[in-house]
């Protein structure tokens, strides 16, 4: 099995899919924002799909 080097973006993405799950987890437990809890959530779940067909189609 080769080894497959990502690029930054890559990570970056990661990084911010997983703010977006801990962001939501707090605004979900710790506030009654709804809405900025719904974009929160939304925003990690638009990413992750950006994350499956990236790495599905690129590597």
């Amino acid at each position: 099995m080769e080894s497959t080097v990502y690029p930054a973006a890559w990570y970056l993405l990661w990084a911010v899919i997983a703010v977006c799950g801990v962001g939501t987890w707090f605004l979900r437990n710790f506030t009654e924002r709804l809405e900025a809890t719904r974009m929160v959530a939304f925003s990690g779940v638009a990413a992750m799909v950006v994350m499956v067909v990236w790495t599905f189609t690129e590597f």
